[in-house]
Order: C-alpha cells, then structure tokens, then sequence
C-alpha cells in the first residue's frame, strides 16, 4: 500500500513538471544564407497586439541578449539584413481534476468477482490556467520574406514575482533560439 502512495506522488510531480515546461517551435526558410545576416532592426508586425510599454521592453532585451550570443547586432537602420518583430498573447484552458479515494471493496477485492461493499469515491473540481504564448519573426530585409519563425508558450503563474515572470521569458527566448541560426545540411 505504501507503495502505491509513493508511485501515486512521483506520477503527480512528474504530470506537474509536464504542464509547466516550456512547448518551444521553429521553422525556417531552408533556402535562406543564415550566414549573411549580420544586423537586425525591431519593427512592429501589421496586426499585431501590443504589449505594455514594460513588457515589450523586457520581450526586446531578452531577444537582444541572445541574438548577441549568436552574433548578431541591433540597428537603427533601415539596412539591416533582418527585420525582426513579435506577437504575444496569452488565453485561457480549462483543467478537470478529479480525486479518487480509492478506498472501499469492489468486485475483485476479498469477494472475488462477486465483490462486495461500493467503490471509493471521486470528487473533481475546474480550473483555469493561463498560457503565454510569443511567435518571433524574422524576415531578410532584401527580399522582405520571412526566413525564420519561433513559437514558444508555458503556462504562466500569475501570482510569480515579476522577477520570475521575466526569468522565465528569457529562458523561453534562450529556449526558442537555441536553434538559430538552423544548421545547414
């Protein structure tokens, strides 16, 4: 019985460390000389919500800091060799849990088949959870084609410090490009 107990909680941690984990994607333009782009300039995306004037700055900082890594430099001009823009957003989902007490005979307990007594009893209750959710864009200046796009969401805690809700937007952007630029074959 003890057993089960531990079994029962490992399965609970590891469901939980599941649902929070980053869901991270990209696809790219497999014609496009990743080489080449050297500067990026921020424009903003035709139809795209706005975030707050804080946030935005923290979504450009975070991207910043990791195409620095990558060895690409912001610019100003309107010569850069990639135009990058967001969208950002975050809706709703509905989680069920239900609990199940587990307790009480049922058939193939101490009578066999033929049981004996009721089963346990099961409660549940709804939730609702955020998802964030960030695409990333970025289109060759030249040609004004989109070459690269990321996606990246996670359920949000909307009771985390703001330390933590921007601690966790720069590893989903450290996350998203991981990938950039895309290994040629």
């Amino acid at each position: 019985m003890k057993k089960l107990c531990v079994l029962s909680l490992a399965l609970l941690v590891l469901g939980t460390g599941t649902a929070l984990a980053q869901d991270v994607r990209y696809n790219f333009d497999k014609s496009a000389n990743f080489s080449g782009f050297k500067t990026y300039k921020w424009v903003v995306l035709k139809d795209a919500q706005p975030l707050p004037d804080l946030a935005d700055r923290q979504v450009k900082a975070a991207v910043d800091a990791e195409l620095g890594r990558k060895g690409l430099s912001k610019s100003e001009s309107d010569t850069a060799d990639l135009y990058i823009g967001y969208q950002a957003g975050v809706g709703t989902e509905k989680q069920y849990t239900s609990y199940d007490t587990g307790w009480g005979y049922g058939p193939g307990w101490g009578g066999g088949w033929y049981g004996g007594g009721g089963g346990g009893m099961t409660t549940g209750q709804t939730s609702t959870i955020y998802v964030g959710q960030i695409a990333l864009d970025m289109y060759s200046a030249g040609a004004k084609q989109l070459v690269w796009r990321g996606n990246a969401s996670k359920t949000i805690d909307t009771k985390a410090k703001p330390e933590k809700q921007e601690k966790n937007l720069q590893k989903a952007i450290a996350k998203m490009l991981k990938n950039y630029p895309p290994q040629a074959k």
